[in-house]
């Protein structure tokens, strides 16, 4: 999910120049596969290499798929239960944990609607539905997004550790690492932090935004973004692969991050996959890069799949139990 604020929104309207969306959305679309050509091709990917790759020779472990996908459920709730958490803490009130992992699962819907308002509007609707103020529950997003980045990077850096090994700028990767941890723990740099964090996102700094929650907030992010890292390592080791936890989990992450700061990419799409082509082509065996490009492309498919089936059964409920109330 991408925060935009309510100028961002504006961009999307209706009354928009049809002529500049179409021209715009051109433009991302180059961008993109041109990034993420160049990416891919430097990890050694080629059009004959993908042409006679073939995954029946995958060893499939069907019982590490399905943990993977059961991982990576738990991490979608997890993570709506810390907008749940950030909403109360802005002042939108007391929402129990599933219920706001349903309301933000059920939102998450909106990803997959042209527009990026769709996502955030629809929460904030959602959430009014239940006695949550809609501004609170949509800064809230905004907040979990910007923990979930921060969350991400600090498992990412792991895997840049391991591929700048003899490079000068190694040294970027603790500081950096340092500069994140120190968001969560000092609470004068979480509200630095946060007030640049709603500046580009276009929108305004709740009044309630406590840096005391920091810490609090980071550590979910954190725990859920261990999640997803050990169900996408779970993933490559049920197609066969005898591949190390640190390098492949955190390589996921860090492709998520790269993929989430280049904008014109709607979800991170191709730009994610090539960074993940390119940091796990040397450890998926001597055709690593072509296979790396399967997984990638897997990996996609994995996680759309059980996002859109989680957030779908819980639409379903939702309707459900309207109609009950209606008729009650």
């Amino acid at each position: 999910m991408r925060v935009c604020g309510a100028n961002a929104w504006a961009a999307q309207a209706p009354g928009a120049s049809d002529l500049k969306r179409w021209l715009l959305l051109a433009a991302q679309l180059a961008a993109t596969i041109l990034v993420t050509w160049f990416v891919v091709d430097r990890a050694g990917v080629s059009l004959d290499g993908l042409r006679d790759f073939d995954v029946a020779g995958w060893t499939l472990r069907p019982g590490l798929l399905l943990l993977s996908c059961a991982l990576l459920a738990a991490g979608y709730l997890v993570t709506g239960a810390l907008w749940g958490r950030i909403t109360r803490d802005l002042g939108g009130g007391a929402t129990p944990w599933f219920a706001a992992a349903r309301l933000f699962m059920i939102a998450n819907l909106g990803r997959y609607i042209p527009g990026k308002v769709w996502q955030i509007a629809g929460l904030a609707a959602l959430a009014t539905q239940r006695g949550i103020p809609g501004p609170k529950a949509a800064a809230a997003a905004i907040v979990g997004q910007g923990v979930a980045i921060v969350a991400a990077s600090t498992i990412g850096a792991g895997r840049l550790w391991t591929y700048a090994d003899g490079a000068g700028w190694r040294w970027l990767v603790p500081v950096v690492l340092v500069a994140l941890i120190l968001i969560g723990l000092v609470p004068a740099v979480f509200s630095a932090t946060s007030r640049l964090w709603f500046r580009v996102a276009r929108s305004e700094v709740p009044a309630e935004l406590d840096s005391r929650h920091g810490a609090e907030w980071l550590g979910i992010g954190l725990a859920s973004w261990l999640v997803y890292a050990g169900a996408f390592w779970l993933l490559v080791r049920g197609l066969g692969y005898d591949v190390a936890l640190l390098d492949t989990a955190s390589s996921f992450a860090a492709a998520y991050v790269l993929g989430y700061l280049f904008i014109p990419a709607p979800a991170g799409l191709g730009i994610r996959e090539g960074a993940l082509v390119f940091f796990l082509a040397g450890s998926l065996g001597p055709n690593g890069a072509v296979a790396a490009s399967a997984v990638a492309a897997l990996a996609r498919l994995w996680t759309t799949a059980v996002e859109v089936v989680l957030a779908a059964a819980f639409w379903a409920k939702h309707v459900a139990d309207g109609q009950r109330e209606a008729a009650g």
